[in-house]
């Protein structure tokens, strides 16, 4: 029955703790005891596991141990105590006998957690111990099998030990318990990605030796034939996973890389596309990062990759990718731009639809827009590139008479941005360590707060040899730009 079912699996877990906590000599304990006595006394908890183990005390005395035992390994965690978890966790482990069916389904999952974790990070602890411990808490609770099985792979991946993973993979792959096994389909499937994924990385690991061999050679054909069997397996167990709603980074990065190693474009395309825009699928950044490049590899036509950045832009306004973003942007609003459509138009070249004036300045609107985006975040405020963007945004947008895009953006800034961005020690500061970026900022401080603002007052008044010129020049346009005092 299930009572001595726990009551053989404690013994099992005891004999096992008991191994970790002997592992300790006795210079060793007297210093764990010494350090946690202090400021921790435990006589009421001493007393109560003492009356457990002699089997002498009710139910509720049960229940106030195994809550006592699981606060105090759970601090002892926090503070990085090992050892003293691990004498914890042996008391803890009577939580298997404990007479609420409830708890004693729940308490597998929270011995595998906190256990795992001590020996992951325990001094005294090894590969050969985890593996014991692992072993056995499969066979405790059916339904933690695969999730513990992952886990340990990954424990065997972080050490290096692939083949180990990887048998251990394949074994939790053809676990079935009757039912049950339908349940954790999701569970199946991730466990036959990550072997997916020790594939990937054996025919990356061939993909670079068929690299240095010659094509007319031998070899260069087995190794070929060896690739292709690995992409095989690996397209099998990675396809069934990223058709499942979720996060599949590293997955559908690996999938797609060989997909068009294999010349399979259209394939990679399809797999990204549907990462990206498949509504069951949750937001997802890296998704939209993913198509963009590989967009961009194919030479795809500037609008599809400005639809797809601009999500990206929804998503993460303050990504790298938002300065080529602004770049994309500035080039389909420019005149030039479109009279290089024109001309090809007229070469008959190619077939091309000339943008339209409003979508020129939709696309223009929206360059300023995620400029100002990129910088309201504190990572970017350094960001030299983004303030020439802005500085050279603010005077085009100016001079094409666009002044209302300019103080759409402001209004909503220029309560925090003085502060955030133009105060008079970020002035001193910028100054010291980039003159440059000085001068940028300067600039766009000029043109949004006038020639009064602290910011380009104390940088219109350095006389520094180099950056003589670029403060004469900034002087000028922000006479000439400037939305506070304009054409003064």
């Amino acid at each position: 029955n299930s009572e001595a079912c726990g009551l053989r699996c404690t013994e099992s877990m005891s004999d096992f703790s008991e191994e970790l906590i002997k592992s300790v000599t006795e210079d060793d304990r007297r210093e764990t005891c010494e350090l946690s006595g202090t400021g921790m006394q435990l006589p009421w908890l001493q007393k109560h596991i003492e009356t457990v183990d002699t089997g002498g005390k009710k139910e509720k005395d049960f229940a106030q141990t195994t809550s006592a035992c699981l606060s105090f390994i759970q601090e002892a965690l926090l503070k990085h105590q090992w050892q003293q978890a691990a004498e914890y966790m042996h008391s803890y482990l009577q939580i298997l006998e404990d007479s609420d069916s409830y708890k004693r389904q729940a308490a597998p999952e929270i011995i595998w957690k906190l256990g795992s974790e001590i020996l992951y990070y325990h001094p005294k602890s090894n590969v050969e111990m985890f593996n014991t411990f692992a072993d056995r808490m499969k066979n405790i609770g059916v339904m933690n099998y695969l999730k513990i099985s992952l886990q340990h792979a990954l424990y065997l991946l972080h050490h290096g030990m692939l083949e180990d993973a990887n048998r251990n993979l394949s074994q939790a792959e053809t676990w079935r318990y009757g039912e049950k096994s339908s349940s954790q389909e999701v569970l199946i499937n991730l466990i036959q990605a990550y072997k997916g994924l020790l594939q990937y990385y054996a025919w990356s690991k061939k993909k670079r030796e068929l690299s240095q061999l010659d094509k007319d050679d031998y070899a260069y054909n087995t190794a070929s034939q060896s690739m292709r069997d690995h992409s095989w397996k690996t397209s099998v167990n990675l396809g069934a996973l990223i058709q499942i709603p979720g996060v599949w980074d590293p997955f559908v990065k690996s999938y797609v890389e060989m997909l068009e190693f294999y010349g399979d474009q259209d394939g990679a395309r399809e797999v990204l596309t549907n990462y990206a825009y498949d509504e069951k699928f949750p937001s997802n950044p890296n998704a939209h990062i993913y198509l963009y490049n590989f967009l961009k590899r194919e030479k795809a036509p500037r609008e599809k990759l400005i639809s797809v950045l601009k999500i990206l832009y929804q998503i993460v306004p303050s990504h790298k990718l938002m300065l080529e973003f602004h770049r994309l942007l500035r080039k389909s609003g420019s005149s030039q731009e479109s009279m290089s459509i024109i001309n090809c138009v007229k070469l008959f070249v190619q077939t091309l639809i000339i943008m339209t004036v409003a979508e020129k300045e939709e696309h223009l609107k929206l360059g300023l827009e995620v400029l100002f985006g990129v910088l309201d975040f504190a990572g970017c405020t350094k960001n030299i590139t983004a303030w020439k963007y802005l500085a050279k945004c603010l005077r085009q947008t100016l001079m094409g008479s666009h002044l209302a895009w300019v103080q759409e953006e402001w209004n909503s800034r220029k309560n925090w941005w003085p502060g955030f961005h133009f105060s008079y020690f970020w002035a001193k500061s910028d100054w010291k360590e980039d003159k440059t970026l000085a001068c940028e900022k300067a600039l766009v401080a000029g043109i949004l707060l006038g020639k009064g603002c602290r910011y380009f007052r104390y940088i219109s008044k350095q006389d520094h040899q180099v950056s003589r010129k670029k403060i004469k020049r900034m002087k000028k346009l922000v006479k000439k730009y400037s939305i506070v005092n304009p054409g003064l």
